[in-house]
């Protein structure tokens, strides 16, 4: 079975002021059960716009929804989230997103890994959130 790849996109596209090239997709689905997503930030899916510019915790609103709405559109769901990797831009923001995060991930238990990293793609995105997961067996 080949892989199935979630709004697949042209970095020309989504980076205009950068000089890239690169074919990617927001989520591929391997195998049919595992569901490996792009790191989500705060910008809009369907237009790729940067959102809240400056505010850790509605970047992470936006970042969980985007989240929610990938694995739903590849078969999945929240709770079945396996991994969760935050990459964070500055310390002082984790409560903030972690606490938002929280919100969304209570009661699944996934494993969580943290970073501080000097920067991520675009100056204006302070936290993004890469995440693995599962599609059941039956469905649910």
């Amino acid at each position: 079975m080949a892989h199935r790849r979630i709004r697949p996109f042209n970095t020309k596209q989504t980076y205009p002021e950068q000089n890239l090239d690169n074919d990617l997709s927001q989520a591929v689905v391997a195998r049919g059960t595992m569901v490996f997503l792009r790191g989500q930030v705060g910008q809009n899916l369907d237009t790729g716009d940067s959102l809240h510019v400056g505010d850790a915790a509605k970047q992470t609103e936006t970042a969980m929804q985007n989240i929610s709405t990938l694995l739903e559109e590849s078969g999945s769901c929240l709770d079945h989230v396996c991994r969760i990797v935050v990459y964070l831009t500055d310390i002082r923001h984790r409560e903030a997103v972690y606490r938002e995060m929280g919100k969304w991930l209570k009661g699944v238990h996934p494993c969580s890994t943290g970073l501080v990293v000097p920067a991520l793609a675009r100056p204006e995105w302070l936290v993004e959130i890469e995440v693995t997961a599962v599609i059941p067996e039956d469905g649910n």
